[in-house]
């Protein structure tokens, strides 16, 4: 029977025991040959430190072949069972320096065991990290397979000798429990032997053209390398294909969407933007000027606008999405404004209106009067309350709607949609997304909006389909927020601190945000994650433990009644009702609450000009950009802005390194580059739609930043001369593969 890579995995498995197929296939996640085939290794060991290890350090990878010089079991008490235990101590004697290993059993059978695979005389492969103790080096944790000697506890043959016979790079595969690097690489070995030619996706100019290796080469050199340049050649090939794949999706549907028709918004029928305009007490920045261009020219064309507008957090965008709107508003249209939370869209309807004035009061849509309605509609609100809106709505009257998902329910009707503001994006699925555009007659325009800086290869990758708008600059009036973070592990007295420089920022008249990551014991607020640091191999960082993370609801009473006491102190989540939240931002933004304690649920779109203090504790449970959006809270009135970090982490750990990343500066787009360093692009990239991990496999967004730039280029130029790839049919499988794939929704910007 022919083996392809879409042969289930035991085809190569050859005697390994029914255990070790399952470990293969659930604790890897290979089901066939293609998946172990792509299963690349996550380092690789000169195989000189096979023979020899003269020149050993604390903590180094070591893979080595040597043969038992001393063996003895001993027993010992075990201190937390008060019973016997066992312990076998081994010594390997190696090219270098011998090696003592230990092996803890909590029976004599087990040590017994494990004596009889470490016997004196025996020999094999040996994999663990180096480390010294009372002057001798050790092996850690080693696994091992002993020459001739089955597994006793499978029964399967090892045939390690095969496996060594590697060029001069030994490969070290992602591994799961029970199954070792030397399993994978037997069973890479066998099936590149086995396999059948591999189809080439990618056609041969086109490989040419930008120098990538073939795919059966690739396999070859990824697996079997004769040295580091075969392997980034190897890599390349794999990461400039996924690459390509992902960009032929993204420009195949920028170019469905331009093929689509849509109204233009040219403006004419009223004159309210001009009136808007003509009341502004300031001067737009370049950028909101500039940005303002690129809207209205979209707007103006007979295909829908599909664009991304990302800023700092106070850097205007709201100003550019309400004009847009009113250009949509003077063309006879409709704009809709979705808003992620209830704070959030009550935040953006009070201060449309207030920037609106008597022009957010009256006329309609089909110019009689000058001006429009602005409405707002949200979950909370009764059937009662709700009637009036979903007839202006319905009715045309209502020019601008603002609202949160309730935006979405079948009874709300549009007389003409023709923009969608999406703020906060990342927030929105596709489905709910395109049941408000589905809304309009004709595909309307489309605006999404986030104030989480996003690196240029990030939104080449994941927005791709969308054109690219950034406001950079502040406006006038925007005072520096200065940062710093609490120590409490090294200065756990600093906390008092804290509470007292609340006191004063309240007795200067100011307002300050108590910011904690629970809402009550361990309930975190809606879609709240803890933030997770995560090695190269995309494993968790393990941290000391930390104390119970603060909570609103414990933190209010333990403030009011302790270090802020006489001072209004108030908590906000968003597990309070929606009018009751209404009313406690009412009475925040009004002065009538001196310290707001409150989730992320102020993390955007609060905007209390007399706020200027920022406590956020456990800090080190938000992500980089999180931490960023939520400091752009305060400084917004004028008056210079304080943030207060506070944290339990070990200096020197990641986390504490990641509060000391935004610490050092407040430019959003190095921090979100730290940031993705420092966690990949889980996040970003809709790991929570797409199983937890980074939707990608090969490709990291700020490593591969030239492989990525250079795979549009190339798709765009397959997609000039076929958009079908009828010239590529392996290829456009794999474009179509894509498309209907779940990672579709990652594409889609999840």
């Amino acid at each position: 029977m022919a083996i392809t890579l879409d042969s289930p995995l035991t085809a190569v498995l050859g005697a390994a025991t029914p255990a070790k197929r399952k470990r293969f296939a659930e604790g890897l996640g290979l089901q066939t040959v293609g998946d172990l085939m792509r299963h690349f290794p996550r380092r690789y060991l000169e195989t000189g430190s096979l023979t020899r290890i003269d020149n050993l350090r604390i903590g180094q990878l070591l893979c080595v072949v040597g043969e038992i010089a001393e063996c003895e079991i001993k027993n010992y008490r075990d201190r937390r069972t008060g019973r016997t235990a066992y312990r076998v101590e081994a010594v390997l004697r190696t090219g270098g320096p011998p090696l003592k290993m230990t092996f803890f059993a909590k029976n004599q059978g087990t040590a017994g065991w494990q004596a009889r695979r470490v016997a004196v005389g025996n020999r094999g492969v040996f994999l663990g990290k180096a480390d010294r103790f009372r002057d001798q080096w050790q092996l850690v944790n080693p696994a091992m397979t002993i020459f001739g000697m089955g597994d006793e506890a499978e029964g399967e043959g090892d045939g390690v000798e095969d496996v060594l016979d590697f060029g001069p790079l030994f490969p070290i595969y992602p591994l799961t429990k029970g199954v070792e690097t030397w399993d994978i690489a037997r069973a890479v070995t066998f099936a590149r032997q086995v396999l059948e030619p591999v189809a080439e996706l990618l056609p041969d100019a086109l490989r040419e053209e930008y120098d990538v290796l073939g795919i059966q080469q690739a396999y070859d050199w990824v697996h079997q390398p004769d040295d580091r340049d075969q392997v980034a050649q190897a890599h390349h090939r794999f990461r400039f294909e996924e690459a390509l794949v992902t960009q032929l999706v993204l420009g195949r549907r920028r170019r469905a969407r331009r093929a689509e028709g849509a109204t233009a918004r040219t403006g004419g029928v009223s004159e309210v933007l001009a009136a808007f305009d003509a009341r502004l007490p300031f001067e737009l920045t370049a950028g909101q000027a500039s940005v303002g261009k690129e809207i209205e020219h979209d707007l103006a064309q007979p295909h829908p606008m599909n664009r991304l507008l990302q800023g700092e957090v106070g850097s205007g965008k709201t100003l550019v999405a309400l004009r847009a709107m009113l250009r949509v508003v003077d063309s006879g249209g409709q704009a809709a404004l979705l808003a992620p939370t209830e704070v959030l869209a009550q935040q953006h309807y009070r201060s449309i209106a207030a920037m609106l004035g008597d022009l957010g009061e009256g006329g309609t849509i089909f110019g009689s009067g000058e001006g429009t309605r602005v409405e707002l509609l949200t979950g909370s609100m009764t059937k009662t309350q709700r009637t009036g809106p979903l007839s202006r709505i319905a009715s045309g009257e209502a020019g601008i709607v603002i609202g949160t998902h309730a935006l979405l329910q079948d009874q709300v009707m549009f007389a003409d949609l023709g923009l969608v503001v999406v703020d906060e994006q990342h927030r929105f699925g596709v489905e709910q997304r395109a049941a408000l555009t589905d809304k309009a007659a004709a595909p309307p325009h489309l605006l999404v909006m986030t104030a989480t800086p996003i690196p240029r290869t990030v939104a080449m990758t994941v927005f791709g389909d969308l054109e690219t708008s950034t406001l950079t600059e502040l406006p006038a009036g925007r005072a520096p927020i200065q940062t710093n973070v609490v120590p409490l592990a090294e200065q756990p007295g600093w906390i008092g601190r804290v509470w007292e420089r609340v006191r004063e920022e309240v007795g200067k008249g100011h307002q300050v945000y108590v910011v904690c990551p629970r809402i009550a014991g361990d309930e975190h607020e809606a879609g709240q994650v803890d933030a997770v640091d995560v090695r190269d191999e995309d494993a968790p960082v393990e941290e000391a433990p930390r104390p119970p993370a603060a909570a609103v609801e414990e933190v209010v009473g333990r403030l009011a009644q302790g270090p802020l006491s006489g001072i209004r102190v108030t908590g906000l989540h968003g597990r309070l009702p929606a009018d009751e939240k209404d009313a406690t931002m009412r009475a925040f933004a009004a002065g009538e609450v001196d310290v707001l304690v409150s989730t992320t649920v102020i993390e955007v779109g609060v905007d209390v000009a007399n706020a200027t203090t920022m406590v956020i504790l456990d800090a080190d449970r938000f992500g980089i950009s999180q931490l960023h959006q939520l400091r752009g809270r305060v400084g917004r009135g004028g008056l210079p802005g304080l943030c207060l970090l506070v944290s339990h982490t070990e200096a020197g750990s990641p986390s504490r390194e990641r509060l000391e990343a935004v610490a050092s500066t407040t430019d959003g787009f190095v921090l979100s580059r730290i940031d993705l360093e420092m966690r990949r692009e889980g996040d970003v990239l809709g790991a929570s739609q797409a199983g937890g991990r980074s939707s990608l496999e090969n490709l990291r967004v700020l490593r591969d930043e030239d492989t990525i730039v250079t795979a549009r280029q190339a798709a765009e130029g397959l997609l000039d001369t076929d958009v079908e790839l009828g010239q590529a049919p392996d290829l456009a499988a794999a474009v179509r593969d894509l498309e209907q794939s779940q990672l579709a929704e990652f594409v889609d910007k999840s």
